[in-house]
């Protein structure tokens, strides 16, 4: 049998569609028939070639799909929970060796084999099926897979694996406690999640900025109790200083998911003393800013970096989903959607930011039905 990926093949160049062998499943993989994957902020960076892909690759990490075939090992996912040939399931987009020291620490996330299996490896060689841009997806040995809820549709649970889970994480990382006040740069995929997280975990007051109002406007129904226009503003100190008054002295948290360096310094003085940056949405090598280690210093500041995520927080990240589904439109972070046989226009759009994130539709009558965008 074989099956259809949309091959990437240099920067800026059109996805090229090619037919590949479908792989014979290890005792310990998983062949995925992939629903839906979407577009992510670090796709789109591959695609223009700020980040690098070795020959041809079948770009996209975010996806979800049905087991298509499963190997003769696997009888459970990572929660335990019975799994067959049919299930829907979500899993991580990277996999770790499960035997160097990190991996030992209960690491994966920083083993020292780990490999991307999504969207870099070379797709001209078995497997063949290394990325979401495809009909099907192949786990190797080492991931970690969950049962996808009945009460979750595709739509929903397909930017969990990147998105909401790395927030997860990240906000884990910084502390976040009850009672806290946060401030989020950027109301995209990533912001639109910290957001519900921020208010999940308690935070006491959230503010979003944003210079989209239709993105202000959904940051409100994802949780933020204030949105900020950034272009509404003659200078940075006169935003920070805003943000400083609605947070009654800066935030505790202050979390960088737009994606450009030129934030950095403002978001760092949107912190009060004591207070903890986070930075995710940065992740194309040479962007550069000045940076006065007294920012830190001088008001015992913490900066953070968080990559990726662990796999409890993908299992955070999907009970949070199931718990919340109803409070939040989480629905509406997929707010276009493209047939996969259309992803060069899909692209084009994407690119053009008229997203929050763009959905590639892989095989329309497997998706689970889902509502459109509240």
């Amino acid at each position: 049998m074989i099956g259809k990926a949309w091959v990437f093949v240099g920067a800026g160049k059109p996805f090229e569609v090619r037919e590949f062998p479908l792989p014979e499943v290890e005792p310990d993989g998983i062949l995925v028939r992939v629903t839906i994957a979407s577009i992510c902020g670090s796709d789109l960076h591959g695609w223009h070639g700020r980040t690098p892909r070795s020959g041809a690759t079948i770009m996209g990490h975010e996806m979800t799909g049905r087991v298509a075939r499963l190997g003769a090992r696997v009888k459970t996912d990572g929660a335990g929970a019975p799994l067959a040939e049919g299930d829907r399931i979500v899993y991580s987009y990277f996999y770790a060796c499960g035997r160097c020291e990190s991996c030992r620490a209960h690491d994966g996330l920083h083993c020292t084999a780990r490999r991307i299996g999504a969207g870099r490896s070379r797709s001209d060689e078995p497997p063949h099926f290394t990325g979401a841009y495809a009909e099907y997806y192949y786990l190797r040995a080492g991931h970690y897979v969950l049962r996808t809820p009945d009460t979750l549709s595709d739509v929903v649970v397909a930017p969990l694996n990147c998105a909401l889970a790395q927030v997860v994480y990240g906000l884990h990382q910084v502390g976040l406690q009850a009672g806290e006040t946060v401030v989020i740069q950027g109301a995209g995929g990533l912001g639109l999640f910290a957001s519900a997280v921020a208010r999940e975990r308690g935070a006491s007051r959230v503010v979003v900025l944003d210079r989209r109002q239709d993105r202000l406007d959904l940051a409100r129904r994802f949780g933020a109790d204030h949105v900020v226009d950034v272009d509404a503003f003659a200078s940075a100190d006169e935003r920070t200083k805003a943000v400083r008054d609605l947070t009654g002295g800066g935030g505790h948290v202050v979390a960088e998911l737009a994606g450009h360096p030129s934030v950095i310094a403002e978001g760092l003085a949107m912190a009060r003393p004591e207070g903890r940056y986070l930075v995710i949405g940065n992740i194309a090598a040479g962007g550069t800013i000045p940076f006065d280690p007294a920012w830190l210093v001088h008001w015992n500041r913490r900066m953070v970096g968080v990559g990726g995520d662990q796999a409890w927080a993908l299992r955070r990240g999907l009970e949070l989903l199931d718990r919340t589904r109803d409070r939040y439109p989480y629905d509406a972070i997929l707010s276009h959607r493209f047939d996969l046989a259309h992803i060069n226009d899909a692209f084009q759009h994407a690119d053009a930011g008229k997203a929050i994130r763009t959905g590639l539709v892989c095989a329309p009558e497997l998706v689970t039905a889902s509502k459109e965008p509240r």
